[in-house]
Order: structure tokens, then C-alpha cells, then sequence
């Protein structure tokens, strides 16, 4: 199984994931929050997080339960510092994947801290190419550079 590692531990089976792993599904389940937020719908983080993640939520990675969990304490934050660097755009006007993506971005850089600003938009545009359209990684890229400084 490609970056999966299947434990066993006393019987049980679960996955532990990669970091670039853990990442992904952070912007799945923050991209879930936006969208059950946009439709009114309320929904129980730890559980989202544990069926997302495939595991019970005791086994999860510190590192998923903190990204995830700070992305959605801090959105209405996190956008604040976003929208001032979009030129003719507002936040809420772009694609929900590339919300989901500059919010776990922003978070892990500000709110998460001790790590690189170009491992953060690595990771980001990686995402980028791999779910959204064409060229998106250009503006997801650029607008990073821009935001966390």
C-alpha cells in the first residue's frame, strides 16, 4: 500500500499516515466544515475527523487533530489576513477546494508554527495541482507568498 503503513496493535489494525497524507485529509475535512457551514448544517468535528480519517478518533495523529482543529477556530481570522492580498476577488468568490487549501496553509503557518514558508506553499500547491483546475497552483502559490510573511 503506497505511503500507507499497516500496524497491528494488540489485534487491531489502523493506518498511520504521511505528513503530506495527514495534510490532505486536514483540507478534506476543512473543505467538509465550509461546505456543511455554507448549507447551515452543524456537525460533530471529532467524528468528521474520525470518519475522514478512517480511524477512532484516540488514534489519530496530534498533528491532523491540530490542523484541522485551529483552520476552524481561526477561519473568520485566517480569511482576514487573506482578502487584503486578493486583487478583485473576495474570498468566499473562489472555488471551496482553494479555500480549504489556503486556510489549512495559513493556520499551519501562523497557528501551528516551527515550520517553513515554502514547505507550506509546497504542500499547498501540491494540493493545488492535484484537485484543482489548470494553472490554479500559479494564483494558490502567489498569493501565499504574499500572505504568510
Amino acid at each position: 500500500i503506497n505511503n500507507v503503513i499497516l500496524l497491528i496493535a494488540e489485534g487491531v489494525k489502523y493506518m498511520e499516515y504521511s505528513r503530506n497524507e495527514y495534510q490532505e485529509i486536514a483540507m478534506s475535512i476543512i473543505y467538509d466544515t465550509l461546505t456543511y457551514d455554507s448549507i447551515g448544517l452543524d456537525y460533530d468535528i471529532k467524528e468528521l475527523i474520525s470518519d475522514i480519517a478512517g480511524l477512532p478518533y484516540e488514534e489519530i495523529d496530534l498533528f491532523l487533530k491540530e490542523i484541522v482543529v485551529k483552520s476552524i477556530n481561526y477561519r473568520d481570522e485566517i480569511i482576514k489576513k487573506i482578502e487584503p492580498k486578493l486583487v478583485n476577488w473576495t474570498f468566499v468568490r473562489l472555488n471551496r477546494l482553494a479555500q480549504a487549501i489556503l486556510i489549512m496553509s495559513v493556520a499551519h503557518y501562523f497557528y501551528i508554527g516551527n515550520v517553513d514558508k515554502a514547505i507550506v506553499i509546497n504542500v499547498a500547491v501540491v494540493l493545488a495541482k492535484k484537485y484543482l483546475i489548470s494553472d490554479d497552483y500559479k494564483f494558490i502559490n502567489a498569493l501565499l507568498d504574499n500572505v504568510l510573511c
